[in-house]
Formats: structure tokens, C-alpha cells, sequence
């Protein structure tokens, strides 16, 4: 095919599909062009390709290559009928040359829309989270990691970036995305994620949250709310009873908020802690990137203690008091959302309470609901999905782990067998800081199972929570030679079985985003 021949087939392009379009570059070989990456700028164009199994942005063009361009680092340069071809690395300094060039590619704010997070632990899964999306309304945000994954998995919050928005490129998405830096405690996390470009910054105060406070009696109440410091919360107890006491609280279609003086004292004890925590952490964020996009979550989720009715009232009319701007919050819902696998409780009770939850939400109108732990919550996405007004954001990360490692379990079963063996091994350690309830006992030496059982296993509780919780070490650990034992193997594969890989995750994706069709 002719460089003129090229350029006809890809004007000609259309339709949904994201069409693979096979250029041979002499001296170079074959690549293979993502279409809908193409995109033209000046004279000539730019777009995504493979070539030996790794991808590369490429450039063509008839003249020099426009100044706006030439930033960027190169690889190598070829000539094709007398068209200058350029090979560049999908680096984060040339993602940072075309974010400046492009503008879908920067992430921005979603805002009150309905919005879902698709975490990317490996770096290769958000092109076919793009392709999930179809025709849903969710608003998505591709780059996701939280600190704690950051950590886990050695990556920067850059590599996330960089992963994300070649995805969009690649992809050629134009409807606006966000970047969430997850579960952040510290200033010093906001620094870090600011500086990377992430505009959804969802502050962790559960190190803040005292969980004891569900059982301790009037005279401990009193002395934990006695040693609040209320000159930082600019208030003190008598002016919140007066606002909280004063009259009955209804939301809602006249839904009643109950509370009494000691329940007001349980949410201080409680949360007091919590909140002054979120306003340093909101403040810092305001005083020192005011001149970026940012929006702010609030996740209450990670404790112990279920959030109740009046808890989830008090914590959002006081982080309004304080004027905190908070676009979202994460309570802690009834039932347990265990990692990797579908809700454990009674669903009946769970529509009753997160309806009294969305009512407080509609009743402030500044902010939505946020699941998290969102992974694979069928049966409560269904109930979530059938109640009106019900402005959602879901979060979810290691399901799009497991259906990567569902790839190597079907190409390469004795890869998967390893990585099984070695998640088992690792289990009891690092079940530690998730909420997971696998009892390792259920599950077989690896070598017991056929192939065809390999692949069933991601349908038992066991086995995906055990894969799960285990993912920091499949990704990072190396040999006594500083080799990876896995991760090299593990993302070989993934680019091998791309078509493989992909269909997979728009499937299960799909599944997620189904339920929300209704809202």
C-alpha cells in the first residue's frame, strides 16, 4: 500500500469500530494503525500503532513537521514517498506535548453527572473501558489509582496519566474524561496527584474516624466530645444542638432524620475528628492549586462502622458549614461490599436505607452518592439503578486486574497456575488492609485443576479475593536476579490477546453499566 493509497483508506474511515489499518514502512516493517487515533494537524497527521507487538505514536508529514510538534521526542525517522515518517515513544513528556496541542486529552471535572471509575492496575485496560461505554450516560474517569495502589503496584502517578490518556488517543474519545486520585490522607498526596494533572481528589479520613464511638456510653461521649477542638471546627456544642435539636430534620418526601442529644454526640465522636481533617486537606488543595480544575470527594467508606442516616446528614451539613466544596460522598453503606465479588445482605434493607441516603443527598442538591468497593455489585447495581434522582458515581479497580489475569488463564494456563499458587501463598498477609472474607482452605494446589477449570474459577468468591488482594505482589515482585516473576509475563500476554482482552472487559463492563440504564 501506497503512503497516497493510506491516506484514502483512512479518509474513507468510519463507523464505531476502531479499524486496524496495516501500513509497511520500508526499513521499519509492517504497523498496524489504530484508526480512530488518526488525527490530523496541519499538513499531515498523527496516530497510534503497533509495531512488534509494542505501540508508538507516529507521525506523517509531506513538509516539516509543524513547530507545535516538534517537542517531541523521536525514535526514529524513515521516508515514505517522499513523506517524512516520525516514531515516538508514548512517553509522559510527548503525552504532555499533545495535551497541549489537544484538549480532549486533558482531564477535567465531571461534576453532578452520573460518573464511573475504571481503575487500571496493569496500564492496559482503559482503551476497551473506552469501548464499554457505548451509549451509557456515565461521565468516566480512566485515570484511577488510589495511594495505596500507587504504592503497591510501584507506579507513578504520571505512569497512571500517561496509561489513561494514550487510551483516549488511541481510542479517539472527544467526550471528556476525569482523573481521580484516590483515597488521599495528606497534603503531601496532594501534592503528588496536583502535580500530575488529576482533577477529582477523594479525601480518606478514615485514620480520623473514631469506630468505637457506636459503643460507648453517655460519660465517654461526653469526653470525647468535650476534647473536640471546636475553635477549628468554629463551633461549639450548644450552637450545634440548637441547630441539629432545635427541630425535627425530614428530607425528601417528608422522610424524618431521627436524632437526640445523644445520638448528636455519637456523630461528634464520631466524625468531629474526620471533618476537621477534610477541611485542612480542603483548604490546602484550594490555597495552593486554585489555578487548576479540581473537584473533591469525600469517602467515609473504609471504616468499620456503618454511616447511618443522621451521620451521613450531620457530615455533609457540616462540611457545607465549613464550606467545604465536595462534588461527591462515599458513606458506609449497610451489608458488606467485600472486594472483587457481588453484595452480601439483605437487598430489601439496603434499597431502604440507600433511599433515605439518596433523599439527604437530593435535600442538599451540592453533591451525589459514591459507591465504592464498586467492583461487581450486580445485585446492588439493580437496586441503585431503579430508584429515580439516584445521581451516582461508582469506583472500581481490581476487577479489571482479574479479568486480566482471566486472559492468562485462557492463553496461558500454566502462567496462571503460578500466579495462583503464588496469590495463595501471599493471602493471610495481605488480606490484612481489605475488606475480603476467603477461606483459603476451599481452594486447590493449581496443578489439580484442568485449563477449562482455570477460567470457571473466576466465578468462585474464593479464588477472585484471593487473586484480588494479592495483585501489588504479582505486579512487583522479582528473583534473586531483579527479574519480575510475573508482571513481564502477565502484560505479554494482555498485548498477545488484545482483541481477547478487551472483549472481555467491554463484557463485564457492560454488566456494570447495564443496570444504570433505568436512572
Amino acid at each position: 500500500m501506497t503512503y497516497i493509497e493510506l491516506k484514502q483508506k483512512l479518509e474513507n474511515k468510519g463507523g464505531s469500530k476502531n479499524e486496524i489499518i496495516d501500513f509497511a514502512i520500508p526499513n521499519e516493517g509492517e504497523i498496524s494503525i489504530y484508526s480512530k487515533s488518526v488525527t490530523n494537524i496541519d499538513d499531515g497527521f498523527i496516530c497510534i500503532a503497533k509495531f512488534d507487538g509494542e505501540k508508538y505514536l507516529y507521525l506523517f508529514y509531506t513538509n516539516e513537521v509543524p513547530e507545535k510538534l516538534s517537542m517531541l521526542d523521536e525514535l526514529d525517522s524513515f521516508k515514505v514517498d517522499d513523506i517524512t515518517v516520525k516514531k515516538c515513544e508514548l512517553s509522559t513528556k510527548n503525552r504532555k506535548v499533545l495535551q497541549g496541542i489537544l484538549d480532549y486529552l486533558k482531564p477535567d471535572v465531571i461534576g453532578l453527572q452520573d460518573s464511573f471509575g475504571f481503575g487500571d492496575r496493569i496500564g492496559v485496560a482503559n482503551a476497551a473501558h473506552i469501548r464499554s461505554l457505548g451509549e451509557h450516560n456515565f461521565k468516566p474517569i480512566f485515570a484511577q489509582q488510589s495511594i495505596r495502589e500507587l504504592t503497591r503496584t510501584k507506579r507513578t502517578p504520571d505512569q497512571v496519566m500517561d496509561a489513561a490518556v494514550w487510551a483516549v488517543f488511541q481510542e479517539g474519545y472527544k467526550e471528556g474524561f476525569g482523573a481521580d486520585a484516590d483515597h488521599l490522607k495528606t497534603t503531601d498526596d496532594i501534592d503528588r496527584m496536583a502535580k500530575a494533572g488529576y482533577t477529582m481528589f477523594t479525601f480518606d479520613p478514615s485514620e480520623y474516624v473514631d469506630n468505637d464511638a457506636d459503643d460507648y456510653n453517655e460519660n465517654e461521649l461526653d469526653a470525647k466530645v468535650k476534647g473536640l477542638d471546636w475553635t477549628s471546627l468554629n463551633d461549639d456544642f450548644e450552637s450545634s444542638k440548637g441547630r441539629y435539636l432545635g427541630s425535627k430534620i425530614t428530607v425528601g418526601d417528608n422522610i424524618e432524620v431521627p436524632i437526640d442529644e445523644t445520638g448528636l454526640k455519637r456523630a461528634y465522636a464520631k466524625y468531629g475528628d474526620a471533618i476537621m481533617h477534610i477541611k485542612r486537606l480542603f483548604d490546602y488543595l484550594k490555597a495552593n492549586y486554585s489555578n487548576q480544575p479540581f473537584e473533591v470527594e469525600v469517602s467515609v467508606d473504609e471504616t468499620e462502622s456503618v454511616t447511618s442516616p443522621f451521620e451521613h446528614y450531620f457530615f455533609a451539613a457540616e462540611l457545607n458549614r465549613l464550606k467545604v466544596d465536595f462534588v461527591s460522598l462515599a458513606p458506609r453503606f449497610i451489608g458488606d461490599f467485600e472486594k472483587g465479588i457481588d453484595y452480601k445482605g439483605d437487598l430489601s434493607m439496603f434499597k431502604q436505607e440507600y433511599e433515605k441516603h439518596v433523599a439527604i443527598i437530593n435535600h442538599f442538591g451540592n453533591y451525589k452518592i459514591s459507591l465504592h468497593s464498586g467492583s461487581d455489585k450486580f445485585s446492588a447495581y439493580k437496586v441503585i439503578g431503579g430508584i429515580e434522582n439516584a445521581v451516582t458515581h461508582v469506583k472500581t479497580a481490581g476487577t479489571s486486574y482479574l479479568e486480566a489475569l482471566k486472559v492468562v488463564a485462557m492463553k496461558e494456563p500454566d502462567l496462571f497456575r503460578k500466579i495462583l499458587t503464588y496469590s495463595a501463598s501471599l493471602y493471610e498477609n495481605e488480606k490484612k488492609t481489605y475488606h475480603v472474607s476467603a477461606d483459603i482452605n476451599t481452594v486447590k494446589n493449581a496443578d489439580e485443576y484442568s485449563d477449562a477449570e482455570l477460567v470457571d474459577l473466576f466465578n468462585v468468591n474464593d479464588v477472585r479475593q484471593i487473586l484480588h488482594v494479592a495483585f501489588g505482589r504479582i505486579l512487583t515482585d522479582k528473583d534473586e536476579s531483579g527479574n519480575y516473576l510475573f508482571k513481564n509475563d502477565i502484560v505479554k500476554c494482555l498485548k498477545k490477546n488484545e482483541d481477547t482482552h478487551y472483549a472481555l472487559l467491554i463484557k463485564h463492563f457492560e454488566r456494570h453499566l447495564d443496570p444504570f440504564v433505568s436512572k
